[in-house]
């Protein structure tokens, strides 16, 4: 029996992260693989989409090429080609981490893990022993009972990413950040795209105004968006699928090629055994404390299969804390009220703590600040004057509570907020942080002058 220090089951941003991190502290380290390293980020979610995302925008410059002086003949998009160099950038990316197992002689057993007691994991009938055993199994696409999946006319994120055949309509269950990226691609591409979502609005997790202006920027673009919606029932008897769709004013029957499902995830928890263990588990989550040790010494989880947000980057952190922790290091729990969330669709949306719903639901008082876009000098001259940045701050200690920006670019924009938070910046701060002209960024500094009543342009 091969004996290892930790033993990570899965390799995705959670698992292989973790497995380099404990590497680098000196521990004997396996990862358990079942198909590719970099798990569902890598080859199936974060990075392929946002290669998708990336054809998208620059078809979607080349249309409007002449709204910069530019002529370009009439734009077409090969979508066979598109999908394409999806799957090479995700190759490319599984093969990257690769090199880094090797680099920091990480052992790769390939195989389905299963829990055994006594620190052990199975995998296809050969046992492996560590003293730490992490589950990093991550999750996959979550299926609905009035909205089964059979891989061709209702379909998962993952049949979404390499359809052989554009449809030409396109119903998407659910606007959350899987949801709405597919939207903006699909529409992006020709395809009819209406969005059904169950709430009251698109992105719910999002603040308010960053949800009216998505749907603002979607039904411009030609998106058709049914809120208060459900999908009840579907009939894939014929050539495409009708969708019985229950609204306020009572159902209706959409008509597409494809419905995609994009309302949420499952944890990948089944026939890893957890029940042969005695690892606790609540409503699809493992259980752990503030430092992913789970019930049962020796055994732990971290990422999608955990109660925190199921984010590539939220499992690549837990990871880290986990085998610090182990190595017997001083760590901090993590703080789940300063993890930043992003949407890659255009406008992009990046967001980080308190809507200003949630401020007012808890009490505060508040000062909000906002500064639109289309006050920017550089978003001018880029022609992306979309959207805006919003922040919140506590009236009494300057506390800065939230963040909310959507426009181009503002994924990129959004760690300032987040650092900002961890740092406990004020406003006042910010304000005398000088930064630089012209740049989307800036918007940052006159949203928080807005709030303090000093903003200059506007």
């Amino acid at each position: 029996m091969s004996k290892y220090d930790i033993i990570v089951l899965g390799s995705g941003p959670g698992g292989y992260v973790t497995a380099i991190r404990a590497s680098q502290l000196g521990f004997k380290t396996a990862v358990v693989e079942k198909e590719s390293l970099g798990g569902v980020c890598l080859n199936w979610g974060c990075i392929p989409t946002k290669a998708l995302l990336k054809s998208a925008q620059v078809f979607e410059y080349l249309k409007h090429a002449e709204d910069y002086g530019l002529k370009v003949k009439e734009a077409e998009h090969d979508f066979d080609a598109v999908v394409k160099r999806s799957r090479g950038v995700a190759d490319g990316m599984s093969n990257g981490v690769k090199f880094l197992m090797k680099k920091n002689k990480i052992d790769v057993i390939e195989g389905f893990g299963k829990l055994k007691p006594g620190k052990k994991v199975d995998v296809d009938g050969k046992e492996y022993s560590a003293d730490h055993i992490i589950v990093a199994t991550g999750a996959r696409s979550r299926e609905l009972p009035s909205l089964p999946q059979d891989g061709k006319k209702v379909i998962g994120y993952r049949k979404a990413m390499t359809l052989e055949k554009q449809p030409k309509k396109m119903i998407v269950v659910g606007s959350g950040a899987i949801g709405v990226e597919f939207a903006y691609f699909y529409n992006s591409m020709g395809t009819e795209v209406t969005i059904v979502e169950y709430q009251d609005k698109i992105v719910p997790v999002e603040d308010d105004e960053v949800s009216k202006q998505l749907e603002r920027s979607f039904k411009k673009s030609g998106i058709k968006i049914m809120t208060s919606s459900e999908v009840t029932k579907v009939d894939t008897s014929g050539d495409g699928v009708k969708a019985t769709v229950k609204t306020k004013k009572g159902e209706e029957i959409l008509e597409a090629d494809v419905v995609l499902s994009a309302v949420g995830i499952k944890s990948n928890i089944e026939n890893i055994g957890l029940e042969d263990v005695g690892i606790a588990v609540d409503r699809d989550k493992i259980l752990v404390n503030d430092y992913y040790q789970t019930n049962i010494p020796g055994y732990y989880a971290i990422g999608d299969v955990t109660p925190g947000q199921a984010l590539a980057h939220v499992a690549s952190a837990e990871g880290i804390l986990c085998v610090e922790k182990i190595a017997g290091q001083h760590v901090e729990a993590l703080d789940y009220g300063n993890i930043p969330g992003c949407t890659y669709c255009t406008p992009e949306i990046a967001s980080v703590g308190l809507t200003e719903a949630q401020a007012k639901e808890q009490g505060l008082d508040v000062k909000i600040g906002k500064f639109p876009f289309s006050a920017s000098g550089k978003a001018s001259a880029g022609g992306t004057k979309e959207g805006f940045v919003k922040v919140i701050f506590d009236a009494k200690y300057g506390e800065w509570l939230g963040c909310h920006m959507i426009g181009a670019g503002v994924t990129n924009m959004i760690a300032e907020a987040v650092l900002g938070r961890k740092l406990e910046t004020t406003g006042h701060e910010v304000l005398k942080a000088v930064h630089p002209l012209p740049t989307m960024s800036e918007a940052v500094m006159e949203a928080v002058a807005d709030a303090y009543d000093e903003v200059i342009h506007l």
